[in-house]
């Protein structure tokens, strides 16, 4: 009889159940784990730090929906890694963190890194446990993955102690586990599809939001669809860009805010009104706006505005539905109308003030001008990334999306420190396409060190630091017996670091450097650092209201 040691039976079950990605850092007891996992065909990227690593394995679950795993020393390298479990809880994506645990029979006796870890993981996860035996990690194994991915899709949790991982069993004895389904596709009540046409029949100013449970959801072709058919006005959320191409004609994103203030029925898709949609109340929305809600989650249905239709299910089903209703009995929003023009009107003016700062060629630079060169050297297929307060913000407004699951940013929880994490994440996923991870230099510092994972791997990133010396606001200099708290050292030479590591650096501060350098950075495979420093006083053109409309 052969025998099998708890690694291989983690690895083999991970691999069974269609995880083909794992991420962390090794040490006690996991680094038999992830010996297996290459041993058994799954990527394995070792990273710098299990923050950046658990970013990489929740960002993975959303570009493919099926989990990564994000593999944890045990005690404080776990306590790391549930930070992007966190992140995953809070975006709905499907990810297994797996922590090392010091030897069962150890328990209480202040073992080595021991730790609450189950306890720790919990608020987070939707699943978390310990497998009790060598034979039974499949049976686990398949329980975290389909918890992960099934109902609103989040992380789980498995704790490895050692004496698991190590301990073998014949294989005889080992019962594998099936590969779970895909979930089910879900369909909305049919009473509710026609209730929902009707409203926005019945809406003057109706408005679509195509949040980013449409893109996770794979609804991108039933959305097109809809809109098409319908030709109703479309505002996409930071995520939910490039279910329908940014280009589109009927998108209104330019015109976002009067969008929001005066719609009358709004049909949310994949979208909820957490802060990013301003919780749907005024004076961001009407009083008395109508919202139909098409979430997977029973429980999200009127979250902070009543909702005037729940559709409950998976939203490629649903938007199917409500397609196949339309063909049935066709209709779409009229061509002219006073809210279309409205519209198109507040767009025209926004894009012209924006259009204005994107063309300033002064030195030192502001951030439109950064991002739309950016945007018009990056390929139209590039997976963008990008965070940072001010460099985020804009870039959603100047970085354009042309196909579902294309941008990462930091989405609901607005995690700062995501971004290399999910640069390598997207390259490992796409390893034939260009990702382009931009940054602010407040949000680089916080994982900095991963372009040396980039470089390890061959990874086809080019990271752009918009570097404006501080956060939110930045200094040309100061008094160094008083640093500022929002200071950063000015002009920071941000693109040394990944030279050290064999990548390719450019420190810029002309918009023709800048452009000469992208070309060449964005052009070729090697990852590379564009250090652009522009005025540390930029910022981002007059809003209409506070942010979080305090």
């Amino acid at each position: 009889m052969a025998g099998i040691d708890g690694a291989t039976l983690v690895a083999r079950s991970l691999k069974q159940q269609g995880v083909e990605h794992m991420f962390g850092i090794v040490g006690f007891p996991v680094i038999p784990i992830a010996f297996a996992a290459q041993e058994e065909g799954i990527q394995y990227i070792g990273f710098r730090n299990e923050q950046s690593a658990s970013y990489a394995a929740g960002a993975v679950g959303y570009l493919t929906g099926r989990p990564a795993a994000c593999l944890c020393v045990s005690g404080p390298g776990m306590i790391h890694g549930v930070a992007g479990a966190a992140n995953a809880w809070s975006n709905a994506w499907p990810m297994v963190l797996i922590g090392g645990a010091n030897d069962s029979f150890q328990n209480g006796q202040g073992a080595f890194q021991e730790a609450p870890q189950i306890e720790s993981a919990r608020p987070y996860v939707k699943y978390a446990a310990r497998p009790d035996r060598v034979d039974r990690i499949p049976f686990f194994v398949e329980q975290a993955v389909r918890t992960s991915i099934y109902g609103r899709p989040g992380a789980t949790y498995l704790d490895l102690p050692n004496d698991v991982i190590v301990g073998e069993v014949e294989e005889s004895e080992v019962r594998y586990r099936e590969r779970c389904p895909d979930p089910p596709s879900t369909q909305a009540d049919p009473e509710a599809i026609a209730k929902a046409l009707d409203a926005l029949k019945g809406a003057e100013r109706p408005l679509v939001i195509v949040g980013k449970g449409a893109a996770y959801a794979r609804a991108e072709q039933e959305v097109r669809d809809f809109i098409e058919t319908t030709r109703l006005p479309f505002l996409p959320s930071p995520m939910g860009k490039g279910v329908v191409p940014d280009d589109h004609r009927l998108s209104v994103a330019s015109a976002r805010s009067d969008a929001l203030k005066d719609a009358d029925v709004v049909l949310l898709l994949g979208a909820r009104l957490n802060w990013i949609l301003h919780f749907g109340l005024p004076p961001r929305f009407r009083p008395d706006v109508k919202i139909i809600q098409v979430d997977i989650c029973p429980e999200e249905i009127g979250t902070n505005v009543p909702a005037e239709v729940g559709l409950v299910g998976d939203a490629k089903a649903i938007v199917r539905q409500l397609n196949d209703a339309l063909d049935d009995d066709p209709w779409s929003y009229p061509a002219e109308t006073p809210w279309r023009q409205e519209l198109e009107a507040a767009g025209a003016r926004n894009r012209a003030s924006v259009e204005a700062m994107e063309t300033d060629a002064s030195v030192p630079m502001g951030y439109y001008r950064v991002l739309a060169e950016i945007r018009d050297q990056s390929p139209r297929d590039a997976i963008l990334v990008c965070e940072g307060s001010n460099t985020m913000d804009i870039s959603r407004t100047v970085l354009p999306n042309f196909d579902a699951r294309e941008r990462l940013d930091a989405g609901t929880f607005g995690t700062m420190g995501v971004g290399l994490g999910f640069a390598i994440a997207a390259a490992a996923v796409h390893p034939d396409r260009k990702v382009v991870c931009v940054e602010g230099d407040s949000a680089f510092g916080f994982s900095g060190m991963e372009v040396e994972t980039a470089c390890r791997y061959g990874l086809n990133i080019t990271f752009v630091i918009v570097n404006n010396n501080g956060i939110g606001m930045g200094f040309d200099d100061f008094d160094r017996a008083k640093v500022p708290p929002v200071a950063y050292t000015p002009k920071a030479r941000y693109e040394k670091m990944i030279e050290g590591f064999g990548g390719k650096g450019y420190f810029v501060e002309t918009p023709e450097a800048l452009a000469t350098a992208l070309k060449e950075a964005i052009g070729q495979k090697v990852p590379s650092i564009v250090n652009v420093a522009i005025d540390p006083k930029a910022t981002r053109k007059p809003q209409k209201f506070e942010w979080l409309t305090r």
